[in-house]
């Protein structure tokens, strides 16, 4: 049985869906539901103290930790809204305008369970004042703009950052199926979303576009379908050698940052070479996935669903603040 208390948080939630999909046009009802689920689950208490056990968070005195959001996937900043929350500082929130009405229902309903948590959240949409440290998470730009104005305060600044997977051509038709999860969830928005893969010299496609085909039905979303038509027409006006299957768009490019409905590809035959590539470029990589783990540790179909201690950037964010 749901108290009445849960029973109106439901109510406020399913308002607040409907408002966020209203608003941002990539949110959907699914994409939303997926981001709640994943994060029902992991946070259980045995794996919150799973997590927690790791820390010291007895000695630091609680300050106050302004947290500058992204908005391209629902609920994007909630870690690291709740890792200052859990590491006993007080949070300040600027969100994204792009997802603003998800985390404040989040936040009602935690302090309608303890009111204590009433004194530690704040939101704004202002100019940040009083704070005594910053996450801040954006683009390229925008970081060289964080980390110009926060200079003078302890900070984690997140830029782009984008996933690969690695291929050898011996995948099973089920590890290929499970990578379309990482490159359709959330129409490929997310920095954990897989944006190019490297694959063997002499690779070929078909098996891969045969084993994703279940979700072709992506193509019905309008923005999504928008981005393929106009990419698919720049790349054949612009000559280019593509790829495609009615809604992905293969091109062979160096670069990591795909568009959307589109996915980069690379040739490899040296493993090594590989290795030491990814190795260089660390710091635009946010996942590896591969089933050889000499070059990634994410599985097939698990790049959407971190761990805890899966920290954005491989920034160990609570030891960040168990230490201000």
């Amino acid at each position: 049985m749901f108290s009445s208390n849960e029973r109106a948080f439901a109510k406020q939630m399913s308002k607040a869906i409907t408002a966020a999909i209203q608003h941002n046009g990539w949110f959907t009802k699914e994409s939303i539901y997926f981001s709640l689920n994943q994060w029902g689950k992991s946070l259980s208490v045995g794996r919150l103290n799973q997590w927690l056990d790791r820390y010291d968070l007895t000695g630091s005195k609680a300050k106050t930790v302004a947290v500058i959001m992204a908005g391209n996937v629902p609920l994007v900043g909630f870690h690291d809204f709740m890792t200052v929350l859990l590491s006993g500082h007080k949070v300040l929130v600027k969100q994204s305008s792009k997802d603003k009405f998800l985390l404040p229902c989040l936040v009602k309903f935690l302090i309608s369970e303890n009111s204590e948590f009433a004194d530690l959240v704040e939101f704004t949409d202002d100019r940040l004042n009083a704070f005594d440290a910053v996450i801040a998470t954006g683009s390229d730009n925008t970081a060289r703009y964080f980390e110009y104005y926060f200079a003078k305060k302890p900070h984690i600044i997140r830029k782009n950052r984008n996933s690969v997977a690695v291929l050898t051509g011996q995948e099973t038709e089920r590890e290929l199926k499970l990578i379309g999860e990482d490159i359709f969830r959330y129409h490929g928005l997310g920095c954990r979303n897989v944006s190019k893969l490297f694959v063997p010299k002499g690779y070929e496609f078909s098996k891969f576009f045969e084993a994703i085909f279940h979700w072709n039905p992506i193509i019905n979303h309008h923005k999504y379908a928008n981005n393929y038509d106009y990419n698919k027409a720049v790349y054949l006006m612009s000559e280019f050698k593509i790829l495609e299957n009615g809604f992905l768009i293969l091109k062979e490019d160096e670069h990591y940052a795909s568009p959307i409905a589109c996915l980069f590809y690379d040739y490899y035959d040296d493993e090594h070479a590989l290795q030491e590539k990814l190795h260089r470029d660390s710091e635009k990589i946010q996942c590896v996935v591969s089933a050889n783990r000499k070059f990634g540790k994410v599985d097939f179909g698990e790049t959407q669903r971190p761990r805890l201690k899966d920290y954005a950037d491989n920034v160990d964010t609570l030891a960040f603040l168990s230490k201000l």
